[in-house]
């Protein structure tokens, strides 16, 4: 189950996770820096955690403090990268997955010319990752859309938005020439799922909620086209990568009417990819938007330009597997990556709900290519568990160790069967704020930061168990776990 020699591995971050410095060098407020935490709210009531609206945003942007928002203060990554670098070369990664916070380069995203501070503070990070010979992966949208494109425009809905994202982009690509690997929009799929996070609609604002989040999905698709043609266009040796939330789900039974019901889970999961590879919309989501009285707004020009912008390879995270039936009162429900889904009986879960299936990480490999034909790229896989720092500052997280050594077992079965597969990033390698629940003690890193989730402690970094384990697996390109 050999990897092939030039195989990618890494770790995977967004700027609104660990960045923080949510003021500094005229950077704009995003969407995640509306992001509360609700201490008084269950983990595992992602609907609830998410939850926003025009008075909590007003409140948030008259707030002058990151003390109820803690993707403002992140984990201090903006000021430390250097030192988080440093830690990632040491473990031997050949790529790390970052985004590029727009609200840097663009604060109100409406700017005709780029900020200079923020273009100059990534130009520092990329010549940081080159000193250890680390790949940028670059993710141009990752959950951190201007906020004021989401107050004036409900976000995606409007086409205005296409442009002003476009011109961002184009930016990126002349001020960042040495990237190779672009991924467009992380998670696209998520529009439906948090369309606030991801397409910056404030669902109030909506007469129809679902027609508006498949609006702004189009969209994405059209600004996601025409920043890959771009791309390819103006870096012709980079590559483009589209990024799917990998959703796998069963049927809860062999009852016809639960296959059914699994079968239209994975087909709305795979519709994001669909567009992106194939540049055409599937027929069951056409009859799809027939049958819900979905009234989408596309035009032959837009789908001529989804047409030529086709990605070269497919990027996606894997955490967990989901369980479908036609009468979901027959389920136990439980949370998951932005989801709540039946509980699977033969699986166990986190602390945070989520189904640990690395089974189902095959199982994702081998549906993805069998459907695509196109390389692969699994960027996001991981757990988030409550670590302990000892007083000795070790971290003993056997718990980790499993579950990544279960997973690229599985990865590596995907790899003997013939999965193209060009590498694997964990989510993340080091501790940083949880995109849902903006929780500091949901930890995933490799590195342990010393943070709560008020935001209190040194921020100091410490090396867990893992830490090593996954040095050593990168030494010997998977052969070892």
């Amino acid at each position: 189950m050999e990897l092939r020699k030039d195989f990618l591995w890494g770790g995977a971050v967004a700027a609104n996770q660990v960045e923080g410095a949510w003021n500094v060098d005229e950077k704009g407020l995003s969407v995640a820096d509306v992001a509360m935490y609700r201490s008084n709210v269950d983990v595992k009531n992602y609907a609830k955690q998410v939850e926003i609206n025009s008075e909590n945003i007003q409140r948030a942007i008259d707030t002058k403090t990151a003390n109820d928002y803690p993707k403002r203060r992140g984990v201090d990554g903006y000021n430390r990268y250097k030192e988080d670098f440093a830690l990632y070369a040491e473990m031997g990664f050949k790529v790390l997955r970052l985004s590029i916070a727009w609200t840097r380069l663009y604060p109100t995203g409406e700017e005709l010319e780029p900020n200079t501070a923020g273009v100059k503070y990534y130009k520092k990070v990329f010549a940081e990752l080159k000193k250890y010979n680390i790949e940028p992966i670059v993710t141009l949208s990752h959950y951190e859309m201007p906020l004021n494109l989401a107050v004036k425009y409900n976000g995606w809905v409007d086409k205005k938005v296409v442009d002003y994202f476009v011109r961002f982009c184009k930016t990126c690509i002349i001020e960042y020439p040495e990237v190779k690997y672009w991924l467009t929009f992380n998670e696209i799929d998520s529009v439906t799922r948090h369309p606030f996070t991801s397409a910056g609609i404030i669902p109030e604002k909506s007469k129809n909620l679902e027609q508006d989040e498949y609006q702004a999905l189009h969209y994405q698709f059209l600004a996601s086209a025409t920043v890959t043609k771009m791309i390819h266009e103006m870096l012709p040796e980079a590559q483009v990568g589209c990024m799917l939330t990998k959703l796998t789900d069963y049927p809860s039974t062999c009852n016809p009417e639960d296959i059914l019901a699994s079968f239209n889970s994975n087909t709305l999961n795979y519709f994001c990819a669909d567009v992106q590879v194939k540049g055409e919309y599937p027929i069951l989501i056409l009859n799809f938007f027939k049958q819900h009285k979905l009234n989408i707004k596309i035009t032959p020009e837009e789908m001529l330009i989804i047409s030529e912008g086709t990605v070269d390879f497919i990027s996606f995270s894997y955490y967990m597997s989901l369980v479908s039936a036609a009468d979901e009162s027959s389920l136990e429900m439980t949370s998951g990556n932005t989801v709540i889904s039946g509980k699977n009986p033969y699986l166990e879960t986190t602390e945070w709900g989520w189904t640990v299936d690395p089974l189902g990480l095959q199982i994702s490999l081998l549906q993805l290519y069998d459907r695509y034909q196109k390389p692969l790229f699994i960027v996001e896989n991981g757990i988030g568990a409550a670590d302990i720092l000892n007083d000795d500052n070790t971290i003993h997280d056997d718990y980790r160790i499993t579950y990544f050594k279960n997973h690229l077992h599985e990865m590596k079965e995907a790899v003997e069967k013939g999965v193209d597969l060009m590498g694997y990033t964990s989510w993340g390698p080091i501790d940083l704020v949880s995109a849902a629940t903006s929780q500091m003690s949901k930890r995933y890193g490799f590195i342990y930061v010393d943070a709560d989730d008020d935001g209190n402690g040194t921020y100091n970094r410490y090396r867990k168990d893992s830490f090593g384990w996954y040095k050593h697996v990168i030494e010997t390109n998977g052969a070892e776990l």
